[in-house]
């Protein structure tokens, strides 16, 4: 559910004026030279209506031209101080009709980069002061009405600003958010590759352990008995070779995956299932390893369950081979659709010095294992039992 947008606290960018402190952009100038414009046209107005009227002394005309002058400068000094120029500069508006349009400005200024807390006094103090500035600049005496216009143009200059500045948080907002969802699909694109990678690394243990396994233990058995029959010698050959096409196959089909564009395009290589486990006990037994395979299912078991449970019978079969070698192996499957899946494969460890097949290993086997069982929502154990076997149980969730 996409959740509410919320207004983040804002940035110094948004809040402060934009580059405060820093050197001015094209943009800035453009802005500042129309903001100077604006306070000089809207002080010539209000100073031409306020002595239409009203004959003033000499001395308080000049003194009103200069205070709009100086103040129309000020306006330059926005971007820094826009809380100290819009205070000033209402009080300065109160005696000087020209300061109006700079009032204005500033007025503006603050409604737009700073909050509503340093607003409101500015707000209201040119709200108390406005009756002052009525009496001394009556305009056609009409004063109810000048101050309701006074009251609306206030109010009008502030809801502007507050709407730019309500603009320009939803935009931080929008941009916040797409700069953060970016950040998120890189980081779960990321992770995608670290997964896939992970499961290319099993796959690569589980197929090529398994088929470099059979190379070694016939290649031990014809190192064992040179003199052997040359039909025995012959069909161990068939197996090496056999066993060796068969992992260079397997090595091609994971070095493509690497190969592959991420996008997906190419297809994946056929993963096993639970047809595929008679010919892997077959294929064991063809190697010499007395295999002994029995299971009890009541229905079929779904592609991802007989995946998950043909990788951890080759696993156990390959870490048989390795390190009891000779050894008896049970296989045994049993489950129903609710209960669960139980696998458990089972060898008799070696009497006496430890007989294993001279095969390297990377000691992730069964740590893999375990991940896979975790992740299908299992539980993998694994340990020699009072008898003296070494168990290899698994169970994982089959659903009804």
């Amino acid at each position: 559910m996409e959740p509410e947008l919320e207004y983040p606290r804002l940035l110094p960018s948004v809040l402060v004026p934009e580059h405060a402190g820093t050197r001015r952009t094209t943009r800035d100038w453009i802005v500042d030279v129309w903001c100077l414009i604006a306070a000089l046209v809207i002080g010539a107005i209000a100073f031409a209506a306020a002595h239409d009227t009203h004959d003033y002394p000499d001395w308080f005309v000049i003194w009103d031209l200069a205070a709009g002058s100086v103040a129309c400068l000020a306006v330059w000094t926005r971007r820094r101080h826009p809380f100290g120029l819009a205070l000033t500069l209402t009080l300065v508006s109160v005696v000087s009709s020209a300061a109006a349009g700079p009032a204005t400005v500033a007025l503006f200024t603050l409604a737009v980069h700073r909050p509503f807390r340093q607003l409101a006094p500015v707000v209201a103090l040119a709200l108390v002061t406005l009756p002052v500035n009525l009496l001394i600049f009556p305009g056609d005496e009409q004063w109810v009405l000048n101050a309701i216009v006074g009251i609306l143009f206030i109010g009008g200059v502030v809801a502007w600003g507050m709407f730019v500045r309500a603009r320009r948080q939803l935009v931080f907002s929008l941009r916040e958010r797409a700069r953060r969802a970016e950040t998120e699909q890189q980081l779960r694109v990321e992770q995608a590759r670290q997964q896939e990678r992970a499961r290319i690394a099993r796959e690569m243990h589980d197929v090529l352990a398994h088929r470099i396994s059979l190379l070694s233990l016939h290649a031990g058995a014809l190192e064992f008995r040179p003199d052997a029959p040359p039909d025995e010698v012959a069909r161990a050959a068939g197996v090496i070779r056999s066993s060796a096409h068969q992992a260079l196959e397997d090595l091609r089909a994971v070095i493509g995956v690497l190969r592959d564009r991420p996008d997906g395009d190419a297809p994946e290589r056929p993963q096993p299932t639970f047809a595929d486990l008679p010919g892997l006990i077959e294929e064991s037994r063809a190697a010499g390893m007395a295999v002994a395979y029995d299971w009890e299912l009541s229905a079929e078991l779904p592609d991802a369950l007989g995946r998950t449970a043909y990788r951890i019978v080759q696993e156990g079969l390959t870490n048989a081979r390795k390190h009891a070698r000779g050894a008896a192996v049970g296989v045994r499957l049993a489950g129903t659709p609710g209960d669960g899946l139980t696998i458990v494969v089972r060898n008799r460890l070696p009497v006496g010095a430890v007989v294993a097949a001279d095969i390297p290993g990377t000691g992730t086997g069964i740590v893999g294992l375990a991940e896979r069982a975790s992740l299908a929502g299992g539980r993998l154990e694994h340990g020699r039992t009072e008898a003296g076997d070494h168990r290899l149980w698994a169970w994982l969730p089959w659903p009804a």
